[in-house]
């Protein structure tokens, strides 16, 4: 059974132009890009494949993350494992 965790997302224009990326309710879970659009398809992919190694390894995910109904939010992402 598939499951939708959707994650606030922290976005900084940084002095260079480039966009900074991370989810705040996962450790260490950053990503970048050239534009706040690229920016969002990196940590997109990032999230993904960091929530399918915790689940995996039997780490616990961040409680408030799991929502049964997606209410799609500009500084948020969703994945589906």
């Amino acid at each position: 059974m598939m499951k939708t965790y959707i994650f606030k997302v922290e976005l900084q224009e940084e002095e260079d132009g480039r966009w900074s990326v991370w989810i705040p309710s996962l450790s260490g879970c950053t990503s970048w890009g050239n534009s706040k659009e690229e920016a969002m398809k990196n940590i997109q992919e990032a999230v993904h494949a960091y929530v399918e190694d915790m689940i995996d390894a039997g780490d616990p995910l961040p409680a408030e993350s799991e929502i049964k109904k997606v209410q799609w939010v500009d500084s948020s992402v969703a994945v589906a494992i």
